[in-house]
């Protein structure tokens, strides 16, 4: 009995993660309590953001101009670089404010049981940004998981023989678990209290 158009847009919000059935159908009928504008700003803004993000050509976070905000910013240590596996990683660890580095985002992590290989999370141009400038502390912030610890060890290994530190967040978060669901005080601890990755 539910009408097409009401149908579709259920299946429409179904298509992102952990929306189920019962949420899509309340948040499908809860777009027909909006006002025209707010429904306008809603389509318009669903539209801008897949027509216009993209990925800095510096660190690979997503933004919607050349150079993200964080790459553009002057007054950042330039001499520290926290490596994570996406963008959220980063907006999470800028939410808390308790780092002032760089920060060079990975497409993902290594995961050779999915056909995920070093080539194919953007290794190469990682490894070109640290010889280019310098940097004497690499941070590796990527969740305690068999994946995160596999992309740690090879980042480690591929960064021998040049001059600089590797460091990884503590595991104050649990094997497992994503950094995303972290409370801020766990993921600062990590990040205060990461250790040197020695060989």
């Amino acid at each position: 009995m539910i009408p097409d158009n009401i149908k579709k847009l259920i299946e429409s919000f179904k298509l992102l993660p952990g929306i189920g059935e019962k949420t899509a159908e309340r948040l499908a009928f809860s777009i027909l309590d909006l006002e025209k504008e707010q429904i306008s700003i809603f389509s318009e803004s669903l539209i801008d953001v897949y027509n216009n993000t993209r990925h800095c050509e510096i660190c690979n976070c997503i933004t919607d101009k050349d150079n993200c905000k964080i790459c553009s910013n002057n007054l950042r240590d330039e001499s520290v670089l926290c490596v994570v596996e996406d963008s959220k990683s980063v907006f999470l660890f800028e939410k808390i404010a308790v780092y002032n580095g760089r920060y060079h985002v990975l497409d993902g992590l290594i995961s050779p049981l999915d056909g995920i290989d070093p080539d194919d999370i953007g290794l190469s141009k990682l490894v070109e940004r640290i010889e280019k400038y310098k940097f004497s502390e690499v941070i590796l912030a990527f969740k305690p998981s068999i994946e995160g610890e596999t992309t740690a060890l090879y980042i480690k290994k591929i960064l021998e023989g040049l001059d600089i530190k590797v460091t990884k967040i503590a595991s104050g978060i649990p094997m497992g678990a994503d950094i995303e669901y972290m409370d801020p005080l766990t993921i600062e601890r990590a990040l205060f209290d990461r250790k040197d990755m020695k060989g």
